[in-house]
Formats: C-alpha cells, structure tokens, sequence
C-alpha cells in the first residue's frame, strides 16, 4: 500500500481552506452551551446506584492502623508502575490505596463489550518486558490488560499490603512525627514516609443532565458499570444473548462507544445511537502477534525502545528511519513530518510548522470522512457520523466495525444536530420532538473532567503549615516535573500534566514518573534524609519554563468543537494556562528526565 504522505501535491484534491473552517465553526457552535462541564451529573446521592461495583464484593476488614513507608492512593498503571520500580529499588514496605475490588483501575471498571487500548499494546501495556507478556494482539482488548495489571502486582508482591475496595477521605502532613497520615470511609488511620496519588483523569463516571434522567423505569447503567447479568454476554466477547428482544440505547459516540456499538448492534432487536458529536474513526488494522516475530524483536530493551521510537516518530522535525509502531497515531506525525520538510530550513518557523500542520489535518479529516461515504450505505446516516472538526480537537478513534455497524438492520443513528437529548421519560427519552420508546439506555457519558483536584480525586492533602494542595493550586498546578510540589514534603504527584503531557500514550508518562519517584526516594533512604521537597525557586523556574512554550494551542483552536480536550468549549481561566508539558515536546522531556534522574544531584530538591 503506497504511503498517503508521500502522494504530491499536485494529485492531492484541492481543499476550500476557508469553507471547510467555516463548517468547523457553524458544527462548534451548534455545540456551545454556557454551562461546560456543569451539565454533567456525579454519580452522588440519587445516582449512587450507577456507581456501585458490579464485579467484585465488597469484603469486611477490621481498620488497618499500621505505618508503611510509601503508600499510593490509585491501583492503575501509575500506582503499578511506581510500586515495580520502588520494589526494584528495595522498598517493598509499599500500599496501594484502591476503590475498587482489584489492580487495573480503569481496566477494572471498564468491561464493556469491545474494550481495548487505542495505542498498541507494545507501548501501551506497561511492564511488558519484565513481566515476559507478549501482546495477543497489536490492540489487546480489555480482559488483557487487566490480567497484565494483575500479573505486575502478583510479580512485584504490591497485593500483600493494598487496600481495596478503599476511598481516602484525607492525607494530613505530620511535621512534628515527619510523615503522613491517612484516614478512609474504612475507619483506616495509618501513617506512611511518603506519599503518591495517582488516580487518572478519567475514573469518575458522570451522567449527562437531561431532564427526567432519574424518571426512566427501565434497565439504565453507565459502561464502565456495565451489566451483564442483565445483557448476558461477558467482557471475553460472548454473545448479549439478554439483548435480543430489547430496544436498546447508547447515549455518547465517544471512544468508548466506538468500540462498544458494533457488539450491541449484532445483539439488540433494535439499537438507537444517540449522538451530540461524531467521534473520528479511523482505520484500526488490528492482527493477531505472531510469536516467532515477536521473538525476534523482544531483546533486552525491546520495550523502551519501542517507546522512544514512538515519541519521536511524534517530534517535529526529529528525522527518525523506522517507525516500529505504526498505528494511527504515528500515521499523523508522518503526514506533518512530510509537510514540514517541504519547507525551506530558514521558514521552519512555528507559525508556518502550524500552517502546515494545518494543511496535514484537513487532508487527513477529509479521508476520515470519505472513509464514512465507503462503508455506510445509507448516505443521510453517513452525512450524520462525519466530523466536522480537526482531528486532534477530540480524541482521535480508530476502529474497523463501528461505522458498519449502521448497516446493520435495527440500528438507528439518532443525531441530535449537536443539542443532545431534550428529556427522558418512564419509556424512553426524546429527540428534536421525537420520542423513542426503549427497554434499557446505556450511558457513555465518560468521566469527569476539568474540575478542582479534590472533586477529581475525593479529597484533599494537607501539607506543611496546614495549606492544602487545593489551595496551593487553586491559580493552577504547580509542581517540579509534574511530580514535587513545593509545600508538600515527600509527595509524589503522576500525571502526565507538567511532564512530557504525551496525550498518545499516556502510560508512558507513568511509567517515566515511576522510574523518577523510585530514584528519588532510594536517594532519600541512602543519605537518610527524613524529607525530600522541592524548592520554590525550583519549582517557580519549572512553571516559567512550562510558560514559554506553545501551549495549549494545538488541541484548543477557536474553531474546535467542546469535549473534554477543550473543558466543554468554555474558556478555563487563567489557571489552564500551566495545564502543559515541557516546550520543547516529549521526546525531549524523556531524554531530560533521564539525564536528571542518571546524574544524582536530582536538581531542584532539598533533602533533609
């Protein structure tokens, strides 16, 4: 297959610049809505029942009382990775913090039919080489990965202290004792050295607010409580026999309906797929790995290598030969790559970087949307499922089935023009005037987003003096790497924001964050230190240097249309402006953060 970003300019068809940002605009802003993120619902108080765990039994325990040296709020990847590492470097005396019953955390709660990883499973995955997996396939599916997360915990010993089915209620700096101490809704009250969180910025499930949510009198559950019992089936793939004489809806055409549609369009007697804002599917090309070549790549190293060949085949202007992964993702960067080195070397300016980038994507949206007319018959249900905006404006989708699932006979693209549902009933809900009678609706509404820190994690930490992280940050994140915050001695914060921010594959972000906190705290223990802080200067130096690059320019164009990239199209504030990574890009952040880790002076912290 002949390479799309080596096709000339001169065979390429000619794109109106200027009608297609004036579409881009008019679909936005049938979207805006004043409200932002405030028209979502929390899984809270009537709404409790959608939050419940459907997968694991909560078990009674007496409180725990004890002291560990490190103890992590979150049993995902980054309180996986971090615990590996630590045990690497000797500190076993570890605990995971967890709300639900077991290691994965979004991988635990999302179940639904269909799930698997975006990025590929060899750079996805973490651990994989430690661990000895080997990828089933080049996008694993959900049971998959979950079972990896098991296997870190079970290989790095990281069950023999955590804490499931346990939600913090507060983390409180001691400085007299110099350690943390930490209660929960268990009655737990147990004191640690240092401290991580790492919860994810997408584990709280959120409902759309349509009037008369609460009023439906039939089967109704968000995806990442998904109910099998109900629509028979199991997350392995067998057949939702249960859906077979039910009217069904799916209300959310993000990415995890995406993947979820195709199964629930082969099992219901009729589907309706509501949509505010068609999600960009791509092609996904998904095979089986075959073990003989697997085994001639996964040599010592195998893995981060695979990682960096990643990131920088996403450098601008980094010539990179091979690209090992070669996914979706990868496809992108190779489009503006080709585009920027058409420009002569003295016009390699950001501004015409951008233009270019520009030009890459409208060629790319273009395809994505003649890719729609290719495989849906019916041409007003295609009309209906193209996007209207920049590919990177919202999560970019790649899948083989969803957009020929509306050939299936009994699905229904419901488009709501982008106004969404105007009310639910006892029966079903109503669109444009229109209602639609239904025996279940299923929300995939996703998670909450763009809030405070101790309405996204459930609480606060209070650090030296009694000032709480929710007030340091209250202007907007501050940190050293992402990591130290100033105030907050032996504190460890995992997020890609004020690191690498590579949105691509997020993982990598946490295992690099893993392998700096190890290195930290193994420096503490060896020189005995009782605490370990970054300085203010340091961390003021960070942030004026996170300032002085693009910003949040690339994924936030006056004519995207809301999401969640966007905080819902409303404008942030000023406190958004520190929501970046480092200037120059995330290849250069990975080879900085190794360096600074490698040369022991771990610049910018005070050990005492």
């Amino acid at each position: 297959m002949n390479d799309p970003t080596l096709v000339s300019d001169a065979v390429r068809p000619a794109i109106d610049k200027k009608a297609l940002l004036a579409k881009y605009i008019e679909e936005r802003d049938k979207r805006l809505r004043d409200d932002g993120n405030d028209q979502y619902i929390d899984l809270n108080g009537a709404f409790a029942d959608y939050a419940i765990d459907p997968h694991t039994p909560v078990v009674p325990r007496d409180p725990v009382t004890d002291h560990v040296t490190f103890a992590f709020v979150g049993g995902g990847f980054a309180g996986l990775v971090t615990g590996a590492r630590l045990a690497e470097a000797g500190i076993t005396d570890y605990r995971i913090i967890e709300k639900g019953g077991d290691f994965g955390g979004t991988w635990y709660w999302n179940r639904y039919p269909g799930a698997q990883c975006d990025t590929a499973s060899m750079i996805y995955m973490p651990l994989l080489e430690e661990t000895g997996h080997m990828p089933t396939e080049k996008y694993a599916h959900g049971p998959e990965i979950l079972e990896q997360c098991r296997r870190i915990g079970r290989q790095y010993g990281l069950y023999e202290k955590a804490l499931f089915h346990t939600q913090i209620r507060e983390i409180v700096w001691d400085q007299k004792r110099q350690v943390w101490v930490i209660t929960t809704d268990r009655d737990d009250r147990f004191t640690a050295k240092y401290v991580g969180i790492g919860t994810g910025p997408l584990h709280i499930p959120k409902l759309p607010g349509i009037p008369g949510i609460k009023r439906f009198e039939g089967k109704s559950f968000h995806t990442s409580r998904w109910d099998y019992g109900y629509t028979g089936g199991d997350a392995n793939g067998a057949p939702m026999t249960g859906l077979a004489d039910k009217r069904v809806a799916i209300i959310g055409t993000g990415a995890t309906s995406v993947q979820a549609v195709p199964h629930l369009a082969r099992a219901a007697k009729e589907l309706y797929v509501v949509q505010r804002t068609p999600s960009s599917v791509d092609v996904r090309a998904n095979a089986p790995i075959d073990p003989e070549w697997f085994a001639g790549i996964a040599t010592p190293g195998w893995q981060r290598r695979w990682l960096e060949n990643f990131t920088a085949n996403q450098t601008p202007g980094m010539a990179v030969e091979e690209d090992l992964v070669e996914d979706g993702w990868t496809d992108i960067s190779r489009r503006i790559k080709a585009r920027v080195v058409t420009l002569p070397p003295a016009e390699r300016s950001f501004e015409n970087i951008l233009r270019v980038w520009e030009d890459s994507d409208f060629e790319k949206m273009e395809e994505i949307r003649a890719r729609v007319d290719q495989l849906v018959a019916d041409p007003e249900t295609a009309a209906g499922l193209k996007a209207w905006y920049r590919q990177l404006c919202k999560r970019p989708c790649f899948h083989d089935a969803y957009l020929q699932a509306f050939n299936t006979p009994g699905t229904h693209l419901i488009d709501t023009g982008g106004k969404g549902v105007e009310s639910i009933d006892e029966t079903g809900f109503t669109v444009a005037g229109k209602h639609y009678d239904v025996d279940c609706i299923i929300y995939a509404s996703g998670f909450r987003v763009g809030t405070n820190l101790s309405g996204l994690v459930g609480f606060d930490v209070v650090g030296r003096n009694g000032v709480k992280l929710s007030e340091a940050w209250a202007d907007g994140m501050r940190s050293k790497h992402g990591i130290h915050v100033h105030g907050f001695p032996n504190l460890f914060v995992v997020t890609p924001t004020q690191g690498a921010n590579l949105i691509s594959n997020v993982p990598h972000n946490l295992t690099e964050s893993g392998r700096t906190i190890a290195a930290v705290v193994a420096h503490a223990e060896d020189v005995g230190a009782h605490e370990v802080e970054v300085t203010r200067e340091a961390q003021d130096a960070w942030c004026e240097l996170l300032l002085s690059g693009p910003g949040r320019s690339l994924r936030t164009a006056p004519d995207c249309t809301p999401g969640y990239y966007n905080n819902e199209g409303k404008d942030p504030g000023p406190a958004a402006a520190l929501a970046v990574g480092y200037p120059l890009g995330a290849h250069a952040y990975f080879q900085y953060i190794d360096s600074w880790r490698q040369s022991g002076a771990f610049d910018g912290l005070a050990f005492t």
